[in-house]
């Protein structure tokens, strides 16, 4: 009978082979091993910059015009793959300001906007949004801000009533950071914002639709 020899080299290559061998044997037995780390690394949640997040507010009638702004905050906002998938925003009423009055004449306007009249800040101290789909643009939408390459639908939850809202949206990823920027209408009417909603009062009249332009920016958590 033949003996074997092996060399001290030819021992530590079979090793290596069988511990190899021995590892292929383990992912083919766990195969979700990879896709899970790729779904860590794929999904993002993002946190709003409550200092720079905001929503700019119009609002007019036949006789005038104010402006001014609520603060946006949100710790929740789900990303996947580059695209905004799931989240809520939250508008806190008491945040509200007024940009064109002189600053003797700011708090009336204020707390005449959060009383029953308008936002009812007693009952309802927020609005909120929450995200449904997100799709990108296919062409230019008129009115839409500069750059819009999205179209955002959601719900928008206002003095408790619900209604679907659907606007283009410009959303931009950079390193870390999101940022979301949208101009767009509501009818306050829509969610039984009636104040001076009639036309016939005249100079009194408050057109029901209010401008909105959105400026989120939020940093990966």
């Amino acid at each position: 009978m033949k003996k074997l020899f092996f060399t001290p080299l030819a021992i530590c290559l079979l090793l290596l082979s069988s511990c190899e061998k021995n590892e292929d044997l383990l992912d083919s037995a766990n195969p979700s091993k990879d896709t899970t780390v790729a779904d860590n690394k794929a999904k993002q949640i993002y946190s709003l910059n409550a200092e720079t997040s905001v929503a700019e507010w119009k609002g007019e009638g036949p006789g005038a015009a104010h402006t001014g702004s609520f603060a946006v905050i949100s710790q929740n906002i789900e990303v996947v793959n580059g695209k905004i998938k799931n989240g809520t925003f939250i508008i806190p009423i008491a945040s509200i300001k007024n940009f064109d009055l002189p600053e003797e004449v700011k708090p009336v306007l204020l707390e005449h906007l959060k009383s029953p009249d308008f936002f009812n800040i007693i009952l309802h101290p927020e609005a909120t949004f929450t995200f449904g789909k997100v799709t990108p643009l296919t062409k230019p939408v008129a009115g839409a801000v500069a750059g819009a390459n999205y179209q955002i639908t959601g719900d928008f939850i206002l003095l408790g009533k619900t209604h679907s809202i659907s606007f283009p949206a410009k959303i931009n990823f950079a390193g870390s950071t999101l940022a979301v920027e949208a101009i767009l209408k509501i009818d306050r009417t829509q969610w039984g914002m009636n104040y001076a909603a009639d036309p016939t009062l005249g100079e009194h009249h408050i057109y029901p639709e209010v401008d909105i332009h959105l400026k989120l920016s939020g940093q990966k958590q």
